[in-house]
């Protein structure tokens, strides 16, 4: 059992540190593909999947997948609602067989004030519409100075997306119509910070789930950006060196210090926000007939077809029919940026778990170890004592060891009843939460089960975990439970670097995050006063 739980923590982080090194940088999987760059508001950036640890929830899981990234905070007054032609989705298959055995989808819908013709104010003689989507303060008690009001209808399709059966998700009051919050535009909007939150918290709904005994929870709205990557280092040909200059040598850091320090600011993306689309839904309802094993991930698609409208107002903007197309997708953090080639980066985007095959060369044969290696050869060896090392990455080709993470999960960790190669966060229900406090940042890795790759929780530190992954940490003994276990997938001599500390220098834990949810915290304001 042990090595199977620490084949399966370095594994899961290895599925995502293939592209963590370069990766980190870009947020979780934020603008990963081309296509994507032109269809932010369809762009999933993160993806969690975990069991909830707030206190009195252990029989739910929650499921949060992060859309629309790069927020900046002064600009949600205009550009931050969600796409009313999009059909976003949260997939969960319980079985193993990598094809949704539920979906949930999201349908949004945007309406002005006054019957959908907006506030207006009396100039002169003449009543006109005025031009702001807000135009007094807007507490919890009072949304009268709303002027934009958003919402969204949840429906569960059980079986295949497209043409399974199809039920609308209730209010625990009645109603199938859940109301989102208007976006931090600032403290003189919301009177403070905590009177932002005061007002997002009433639109976290109970629901009822067709099928499910009992209730869950929803909730969709702005949130602070959830992802820590030290970003335009990383992409500028990962401008530092990686390495944790906090760590003594005999534990992984470079003589003399070298490397980059742990600095909350070199999150670049620290003064971002993020919309959110979070569900706590019971375990029960989501293993089906499963091991207890789930898989996850999150797809947004729109319309096949658009046509402009030349005379276009607020009801009509354009024209969109057709079948529905994917255009986004992700689950495990990192692989469209950091893992698929940018030939498929589209494809990947548009494709399913269940057709991961054609991405396989991918993961057997990554080519970020080789961008790594013709990144830092020489600075390595300059510093590290004794011969140098002709090829930093590892030899061990092709990488069964990303494979066992990264595609088929960790047997009797959090390997499903059926084993079908393909990309999706896996979470086994039946290993308990960590409360926020006895949370490690390197989840199963830092013998907490709970944690990545086991699902993955907001706190858990995707980046250092895949950046050694990727680099051969599994090549060598892991500890599992405080016991140090050979995981036998490759040797030592295969993975120079397997044990150097390797990070982007940005830190993460549970204690940046609430612990209730949604778990992720308040946006930050596009003003204050």
């Amino acid at each position: 059992m042990k090595i199977r739980t620490t084949a399966l923590v370095s594994a899961l982080c290895a599925a995502s540190l293939p592209m963590l090194a370069p990766i980190v940088a870009s947020g979780s999987s934020h603008r990963e593909a081309p296509n994507i760059t032109g269809l932010p508001k369809v762009d999933s950036t993160d993806f969690y999947m975990f069991n909830s640890y707030e206190a009195g929830r252990s029989e739910y899981v929650t499921l949060i997948a992060n859309y629309l990234p790069l927020q900046d905070p002064y600009g949600g007054p205009n550009y931050f609602a969600l796409d009313q032609a999009a059909l976003y989705e949260i997939h969960v298959d319980s079985d193993g067989d990598a094809v949704e055995d539920l979906t949930f989808q999201f349908r949004f819908k945007n309406r002005l004030a006054e019957n959908n013709t907006g506030a207006k104010l009396m100039i002169g003689d003449q009543s006109v519409a005025v031009p702001l989507k807000n135009i007094a303060p807007i507490s919890a008690q009072d949304l009268s100075g709303l002027n934009f009001i958003e919402s969204y209808e949840l429906t569960l399709v059980r079986g295949d997306r497209r043409s399974g059966q199809a039920s609308p998700v209730t209010r625990a009051g009645g109603g199938t119509e859940f109301g989102k919050p208007f976006d931090f535009v600032g403290t003189k909007t919301f009177t403070s910070v905590a009177g932002y939150e005061a007002y997002a918290k009433t639109f976290i709904h109970e629901i009822s789930v067709p099928g499910c005994a009992q209730p869950g929870r929803v909730f969709v709205g702005q949130r602070d950006e959830s992802f820590v990557v030290n970003l335009g280092q990383i992409f500028d040909l990962v401008n530092l060196i990686p390495v944790d200059a906090n760590v003594p040598p005999d534990q992984g850091g470079l003589p003399g210090g070298a490397g980059i320090a742990q600095d909350p600011k070199n999150d670049i993306i620290s003064d971002a926000n993020i919309t959110t689309l979070a569900l706590e839904l019971p375990a029960a309802c989501l293993i089906g007939n499963g091991n207890g094993v789930i898989g996850g991930w999150t797809s947004a698609s729109l319309p096949q077809g658009r046509v402009l409208n030349p005379t276009a107002s607020f009801a009509k903007p354009d024209v969109q029919r057709g079948a529905w197309t994917q255009v986004s997708r992700l689950s495990a953090p990192l692989v469209n940026e950091l893992v698929i080639g940018m030939p498929d980066k589209d494809l990947f985007s548009a494709s399913e778990p269940n057709k991961d095959g054609q991405f396989a060369k991918y993961v057997t044969n990554p080519t970020l170890p080789a961008l790594l290696d013709t990144l830092f050869n020489d600075a390595v060896n300059d510093i590290l004592p004794g011969p140098p090392i002709a090829n930093l990455a590892p030899s061990n080709l092709p990488r069964t060891d990303l494979v066992t993470a990264f595609l088929t999960g960790i047997p009797g960790v959090n390997q499903q009843e059926t084993v079908t190669p393909s990309e999706m966060l896996r979470l086994n229900t039946g290993i308990a939460a960590k409360p926020a406090a006895m949370q490690s940042t390197f989840g199963v890795a830092g013998n907490d089960l709970a944690g990545f790759p086991n699902g993955r929780r907001p706190g858990d530190d995707v980046v250092d975990l895949a950046l050694r992954v990727v680099m051969g940490r599994l090549c060598y003994p892991v500890p599992v439970n405080g016991t140090l276990t050979d995981l036998d997938l490759c040797d030592p001599g295969q993975a120079p670097l397997g044990l150097v500390a390797f990070t982007d220098g940005a830190p993460i834990s549970a204690a940046d995050f609430d612990e209730s949810f949604p778990y992720l915290r308040t946006p930050i304001p596009g003003a204050t006063n």
